[in-house]
């Protein structure tokens, strides 16, 4: 199995200004590609054109259903996420992420949460997709580094993932915990019945929690500064389906989620 953080990107020198922002332990790096939202037509056929690419190398009956943009990918409590090369903006990554703030996560429509998940603010990453070659390992801490900024900027407390065998265990490695006390794999009907693991982490506790078992992506995750992940503000400017498969700039109300 691949190991999550089998390549750990190599620290680039900090200006005084932007370091004089950090902590005296954190340190600025830059990457090759940069990590931003989705906001245009053509972010989002890039980030799908991966996303298949990506699903058809694993489950490849599954990825038939994703060779275009999904309803989910502009609900007003989701987000999309688009890797893109510096070099010639190729796409080499996406994830999707959905809040429950306006109604229940993907995954509530084939299981049901247990207590401890029920009323509380939850974020469900989705549909992470990566590009195959070497630079795709980095894309993937950055992506998940990028999930879990989110989660801290809207005050969610759990992050919900799923993830099929052997996808589980790197989830496992970030210290994300079962959902299920018996680490079932549950059929999941919204992904083709394909059987996931569910898996949970506590976003108020993660910095102690990877502090205390020494984990080796503590410090890319919590004390670096990466300018090149950028997921600040949405713009007043959203995508809706046109004509088509077509998506088209709709000017107002930016979605409510991201002025939490």
């Amino acid at each position: 199995m691949e190991q999550l953080f089998a390549v750990t990107p190599t620290p680039s020198s900090a200006s005084p200004i932007l370091a004089g922002r950090l902590n005296e332990q954190d340190a600025v790096e830059r990457l090759p590609f940069i990590i931003k939202r989705v906001e245009t037509a053509e972010d989002m056929r890039k980030a799908v054109q991966v996303r298949h690419a990506a699903y058809a190398r694993h489950v490849p009956a599954f990825a038939e259903t994703l060779l275009l943009p999904e309803d989910s990918d502009y609900d007003d409590n989701c987000i999309v996420l688009l890797a893109e090369s510096k070099l010639d903006g190729t796409p080499l990554g996406s994830t999707r992420i959905q809040t429950n703030l306006y109604g229940p996560l993907h995954v509530e429509s084939s299981i049901t949460l247990p207590d401890w998940l029920q009323g509380v603010r939850l974020a469900e990453v989705t549909r992470l997709g990566i590009d195959e070659g070497r630079v795709g390992r980095i894309v993937k801490i950055a992506l998940i580094k990028a999930c879990f900024e989110y989660c801290e900027n809207h005050q969610i407390e759990h992050a919900v993932v799923t993830g099929r065998a052997p996808i589980d265990r790197q989830y496992e490695q970030l210290m994300f915990r079962d959902v299920f006390e018996d680490k079932a794999y549950v059929p999941l009907h919204h992904v083709g019945n394909i059987a996931h693991r569910v898996m949970a982490f506590e976003i108020a506790t993660g910095e102690a929690r990877w502090s205390a078992a020494k984990h080796p992506l503590l410090k890319f995750f919590k004390h670096t500064r990466h300018p090149d992940i950028d997921i600040g503000k949405k713009s007043a400017t959203r995508l809706v389906r046109g004509p088509g498969t077509d998506f088209v700039p709709e000017m107002g109300r930016a979605r409510m989620h991201a002025a939490l």
